[in-house]
């Protein structure tokens, strides 16, 4: 047997090495893995002793010759192929032991892009595939997870046994698939390219795996993308608590991304992904005691995220109740100390927490047999100079500053989705009605119940899409409601407006939608 080892990742090669030696298989290498096998003592051959041909262009072009590939691919079996490699005096190769240059890594350590692209490896993955290919004949490692498995059936039978070289090509497969697409990524990045092509090759890394999916009779594995994005829940270091579920980061990461619309003190309850309550303040404190008082059934059992560092007074109102997360980007001694009194609470520091995603980034939605693909929602108006009032009444400095925030909620909030905000806090939020006017009278309910009916007097009102009648504006107005944001652009506009001009109600319109399914 005879072995080519080809590795930048040299992680158990030395030991991987000798024990191949001690059976008598012999080894062929090349580069930085021939001195390092040499170094090590072990007896070592060189890919030019085998190819006749030197190494060149600084390495570039090693094992790019037909010695190589053709002592790979050759299928024993066949005659033809066997008696054509006696004819040109080229021997089989029954190892192929290869991993690649360190693309990715010279990616997140933020290399210049001549750097980068020399980093991208042409000879793996050629002799890699080529070995994956003829897998019948070759056993091929990308893993050094691998290398006992494979020492362990030679040592037992000689050989590498059909299905575990089966089950080594797949892994090869998976791996410069891979690579690729990470290559491609890159390209796109450099390129600042938002465009939608006409294939798409996405590549994610597990993190781990999940206990279960949304229901117990579900896998699910939490995997994340290769980047140095900071502020997001794959970047998260859980300080306390048990293990994250899917619906945890599915509805910790609908928390997030509503807090990154926020620069004051501020925060976000959720539950189910949606926002239940949310508090702005000149401090942590008071923004969380709005939060919850704007929702104090939903918040228990749910998730708070906050965009300042948790002190010993925000704790101890925060282990008054039952919560699932707690997510920020520092927390004081003593309020770690009284938060980690509760065993099942997981608190998350997320660095970097206000941090926004890169708008260029993918929103991606899986249906039956395909995927839908979008940039993310990542503005808030098309330009804030755009906002127009169409009322004869403007809004009041306060007013605006509500409207502003009830805006932002109402973007992260499951359409049809109508968010009511009064003095920096979230009075009453409905998310996911299949018509607009339950979602506003939900809103209304839900205010009245937990901070009684007057808190609706002099608040605002936000819709995620515009009005296709004016019953909405209509409850908002018998509610109390004083001003209206929304996105505007129905045929029956006119009567929305209609309706604010007789009630001395103002009402904007942003000229931006922000349906969430």
């Amino acid at each position: 047997m005879r072995a080519l080892i080809s590795v930048s990742d040299k992680t158990g090669i030395v030991e991987f090495a000798q024990r191949l030696s001690s059976l008598g298989i012999e080894i062929v290498s090349t580069g930085g893995t021939y001195t390092t096998l040499k170094n090590a003592g072990i007896n070592i051959k060189g890919v030019p002793e085998v190819t006749g041909f030197p190494e060149c262009l600084d390495g570039r072009v090693k094992t790019l010759h037909p010695n190589i590939h053709a002592g790979i691919l050759a299928i024993r079996s066949n005659e033809v192929h066997m008696k054509q490699l006696s004819e040109l005096n080229i021997d089989t190769i029954d190892l192929v032991i290869v991993n690649l240059y360190p693309f990715k890594q010279t990616v997140l350590r933020n290399a210049d892009r001549q750097e980068t692209i020399e980093n991208i490896d042409i000879g793996g993955p050629a002799m890699l595939r080529s070995a994956a290919k003829n897998y019948q004949d070759v056993a091929v490692a990308v893993d050094p997870d691998d290398y006992d498995l494979i020492i362990k059936e030679i040592e037992e039978n000689n050989e590498v046994s059909l299905d575990t070289k089966f089950y080594l090509c797949s892994k090869v497969f998976e791996h410069t698939a891979h690579y690729d697409a990470l290559i491609a990524a890159y390209m796109r990045k450099e390129r600042n390219d938002s465009s939608l092509t006409q294939t798409i090759t996405l590549t994610f890394e597990k993190l781990h795996d999940m206990r279960y999916g949304e229901n117990p009779h579900q896998r699910a594995s939490f995997y994340k993308e290769i980047s140095n994005s900071k502020g997001l829940l794959t970047s998260a270091v859980k300080l306390h608590g048990k293990e994250m579920s899917f619906n945890n980061i599915n509805d910790t990461n609908g928390a997030l991304e509503l807090l990154k619309e926020f620069e004051e003190p501020t925060a976000v309850a959720c539950k189910h992904a949606n926002p239940c309550g949310v508090g702005t303040a000149d401090n942590i404190y008071d923004a969380y005691i709005k939060a919850y008082n704007a929702d104090p059934t939903s918040i228990f059992g749910g998730i708070v995220v906050f965009n300042r560092e948790i002190d010993e007074r925000t704790a101890e109102e925060i282990n008054k109740i039952f919560v699932e997360i707690v997510a920020a980007p520092s927390f004081s001694e003593n309020a770690l100390k009284i938060l980690k009194s509760k065993k099942n609470i997981r608190l998350l520091l997320i660095e970097n927490i206000t941090e926004k995603s890169d708008e260029n980034s993918y929103d991606i939605k899986k249906v039956a047999g395909g995927i839908l693909v979008q940039t993310i929602d990542s503005k808030l108006f098309p330009d804030e100079s755009e906002i127009e009032t169409v009322t004869l009444k403007e809004s009041t400095e306060q007013e605006k500053r509500d409207l502003l925030m009830a805006w932002k909620i109402v973007k992260h909030t499951k359409s049809n989705a109508i968010v009511i905000v009064k003095n920096g806090q979230s009075i009453g939020v409905a998310p996911g009605q299949v018509n607009r006017i339950w979602a506003c009278k939900q809103a209304i309910e839900h205010a009245a119940e937990f901070l009684g009916a007057e808190s609706l007097k002099g608040a605002v009102l936000a819709s995620d899409a515009f009005f296709p009648f004016p019953d909405c504006v209509e409850e908002a107005h018998k509610a109390g409601i004083t001003a209206v944001i929304q996105p505007g652009g129905s045929i029956n506009d006119h009567l929305s407006i209609e309706v604010c001009n007789k009630n001395n109600m103002s009402m904007l319109f942003t000229g931006m939608r922000h349906f969430k399914h």
